[in-house]
């Protein structure tokens, strides 16, 4: 039987003070991303030690059955444990595209082999995935790629190129869309697989971006041999799996900032913009901050609605879309707003006359740019809402 409401948070603050390192209390720098996987390396010591407490009470991926690395947890008491995470200002455990993408869609689609063989290792965070998704000329026409796998005995042979590939440089593995029937329509033909990314054939290149970051990569396929029963669902059918996993992408990224407490708007103005009373001088400056602060609370309350009425661990449907769009937007905007607060100390490249905030900010600046393109990008997710939800006509 659950335990009641104010005693499960009680319990889950209890273990969370007790457990969570002084130094996960304190904002995540980049080099301390928590990402694991095998080639994984901890800069802090506390960061390791934070994951494997939440990976063994299951609280990286608190919705999932216990028998793959999860807590059992219903939607209403993982969002007690993710208040009292926000409580403490606890950094996550464990991110990724394991937690957020790829292990989902093998609850939803993955055979139990697969499920016994992944799950527990993304739940522990000892595998790093990344996504073959896009190609040269098949990104948001997804299912025009080429990328083909052909049968050889037991296993396929996949031949192609991937772009945009997150990650891959550091990944030990990837779910790929490929062509196994170049003959059916284009939708029809596609068939979703999982291999490792030492196979022999792979082969990846980061791209650097404006940022000064390459979390992007290239990824070439070469005759690389993965086992059919890497399979996901059946082949020929993973376009089905492909925008499942979309949906459960999109709601992530729409849920941008919504881990770790960030620096608000009105401490930025406290330092950089307030006039002698403590309020933002400019007043289209104020309004704008006050309509972005109004807008996030209206979009928060929306997002939790949406997950009462959802079973834990399945993704919206098409209001994914809507919570990538609007999502995405915000934090743009919100970027936006800090370059308009901090003025040219928003702008640093390099130290001196900046300090790491003001560092960061002009990264995160450049790189929120391509929220409206991850995951598909804006113009295809108004596309959607339109159909889907507006269910307006073609």
């Amino acid at each position: 039987m659950a335990a009641a409401p104010e005693q499960f948070r009680a319990e889950v603050r209890s273990w969370l003070e007790a457990n969570c390192p002084e130094s996960m209390r304190t904002p995540m720098a980049a080099d301390e991303y928590p990402g694991g996987g095998r080639r994984a390396e901890f800069k802090n010591p506390d960061t390791r030690v934070w994951m494997a407490r939440m990976a063994e009470r299951g609280f990286t991926v608190p919705t999932w059955p216990s028998r793959y690395g999860g807590a059992d947890l219903s939607n209403d008491e993982n969002r007690v444990l993710q208040e009292e995470l926000r409580r403490l200002n606890a950094r996550p455990a464990l991110v990724g595209m394991g937690i957020s993408m790829i292990g989902p869609a093998l609850l939803e689609y993955g055979n139990d082999e697969q499920k016994a063989q992944h799950l527990p290792k993304i739940a522990r965070g000892e595998i790093w995935w990344c996504q073959g998704y896009s190609e040269p000329n098949a990104g948001s026409d997804l299912a025009s790629l080429r990328t083909s796998a052909v049968e050889d005995g037991d296993d396929y042979l996949v031949n192609g190129q991937k772009i945009w590939t997150s990650g891959a440089d550091r990944a030990d593995w990837m779910f790929c869309l490929v062509r196994t029937d170049p003959s059916a329509s284009k939708h029809e033909g596609i068939t979703f697989l999982l291999f490792d990314m030492a196979t022999p054939g792979v082969s990846v290149k980061p791209i650097r971006l404006i940022s000064g970051l390459s979390p992007f990569c290239e990824t070439f396929l070469d005759n690389v041999r993965v086992p059919k029963a890497n399979v996901v669902s059946e082949v020929n059918r993973g376009w089905t799996v492909a925008k499942r996993l979309l949906q459960y992408e999109r709601t992530s990224i729409g849920g941008i900032g919504g881990g770790q407490r960030t620096v608000t708007l009105e401490e930025l103005a406290a330092e950089y913009a307030a006039a002698a009373d403590g309020r933002i001088a400019d007043l289209a400056l104020r309004a704008a901050v006050l309509r972005h602060r109004m807008n996030d609370r209206c979009f928060a309350l929306t997002v939790k609605r949406s997950q009462q009425e959802t079973t834990a661990g399945i993704a919206p449907g098409a209001l994914s879309s809507m919570f990538k769009y609007y999502g995405t937007e915000q934090n743009k905007g919100r970027f936006e707003l800090m370059l308009s607060l901090m003025g040219t100390q928003a702008l640093g490249w390099t130290p001196g006359g900046f300090n790491d905030t003001e560092l960061e900010t002009t990264r995160g600046w450049l790189r929120s740019k391509a929220n409206s393109i991850e995951g598909g990008t804006s113009e295809v997710q108004l596309n959607i809402i339109a159909k889907r939800i507006l269910d307006l006509p073609d």
